[in-house]
């Protein structure tokens, strides 16, 4: 699980899969860049990993993820701090859950904004210098919807199956700059994602952050030959 003096970027890392991952990546020595659009959150996600004295250490770099100049600004961040890039941790994300003809066009703008144009322009950024230096991992955390549909869940489904689409597509451009690409595809988390919020009665057996963080930091920390191109993890309680 060696991870020491791996600069990582995560986005959507002030709550949540993004700031336990974060937060477990520096334990084990890696040197993180988090971006999210809650400043104070971030700052406090900072000063944690500082007062805590862990190996590794946290950069916050307030972002909106659908925003060129602010990804922009992330990678440049971690380039001139670290002087390199291993690994992109594509995170941010929201859901609407709604009938089609309950959703909104606003909605549906904002959330694909997110969640597909989020993920494409962290990506973007990063990739002249992914294949610059020749190497280089870049993970996108998707859903299990990235593979099945249910009702209510068009907008959010379609997100996701775009997320996988992008996953895909990327991976096969890539590969030989000796660049990684990971799909990650979970089920139930309980998190502030779901509507009744973090430690609710109805989600204490699904996963936690926790167990999100400990996959990210198997995926990321492989030796250099082996790539997990994608990881699918669910919590025993849920049907597959």
């Amino acid at each position: 699980m060696n991870v020491e003096n791996k600069t990582i970027i995560i986005s959507g890392a002030s709550r949540g899969i993004g700031r336990a991952t974060a937060l477990l990546l520096a334990q084990h020595g890696a040197n993180v860049v988090v971006t999210a659009r809650n400043a104070d959150e971030l700052a406090e996600l900072e000063k944690q990993a500082t007062e805590g004295h862990v190996r590794g250490k946290i950069v916050a770099v307030p972002g909106d993820v659908t925003n060129e100049d602010d990804m922009e600004a992330v990678v440049k961040t971690a380039i001139d701090q670290f002087q390199h890039i291993d690994v992109v941790i594509n995170n941010a994300g929201y859901g609407v859950f709604k009938n089609v003809d309950e959703l909104t066009a606003t909605e549906w703008d904002d959330l694909m904004a997110t969640n597909v144009k989020g993920t494409f322009l962290l990506t973007k950024a990063a990739l002249p210098h992914l294949k610059a230096q020749a190497s280089g991992h870049i993970v996108i955390v998707a859903s299990d919807v990235a593979k099945r549909t249910f009702a209510g869940g068009a907008l959010y489904t379609a997100s996701k199956y775009a997320q996988e689409a992008f996953t895909g597509a990327l991976r096969k451009e890539v590969r030989s700059f000796g660049i990684k690409v990971t799909g990650v595809y979970s089920g139930l988390v309980d998190s502030h994602f779901h509507a009744k919020g973090h430690g609710h009665e109805t989600s204490q057996n699904w996963l936690k952050n926790e167990d999100m963080a400990e996959s990210m930091l198997f995926i990321v920390s492989r030796p250099a030959h082996v790539v997990v191109d994608e990881f699918m993890i669910h919590p025993l309680s849920q049907e597959y």
